[in-house]
């Protein structure tokens, strides 16, 4: 009896967990550069993000000012346009959506080479 009860638990218990799996984490960000055509450059503040996926040292070309763990917007078409430069936010790292709905114009302003598509945390 007690075998049964433990097999009845056993999805209720495997769903939690793959629940905690899917929540991501939210990381405090900053907008650092408000680049043309939404080449824009965040700071993730809180230091314990993956290193891989941030550039640890990016110097803009243009000014020749030195960032910190930086990356450059991917999600240009879910950014919130009232985030302005010097803004701070929270946000999660998210998967790259199937299509993109949006138009981006080609304009260049530097950004770092590590890209990440993020979602504005509420």
């Amino acid at each position: 009896m007690k075998k049964y009860g433990i097999l009845l638990l056993l999805p209720l218990l495997m769903h939690c967990k793959s629940a905690e799996k899917i929540s991501p984490r939210c990381y405090q960000g900053k907008l650092v550069l408000q680049g043309i055509c939404m080449n824009y450059v965040i700071e993730a503040v809180n230091k314990d993000i993956d290193t891989s996926k941030v550039a640890v040292n990016w110097k803009n070309p243009n000014t020749e000012e030195n960032f910190q763990h930086v990356f450059a917007l991917a999600s240009i078409c879910t950014f919130p346009s009232n985030i302005k430069e010097g803004d701070s936010f929270t946000f999660k790292i998210i998967n790259p959506p199937k299509e993109n709905t949006c138009a981006q114009c080609l304009a260049y302003s530097p950004t770092p080479a590590q890209k990440l598509y993020i979602e504005i945390c509420p």
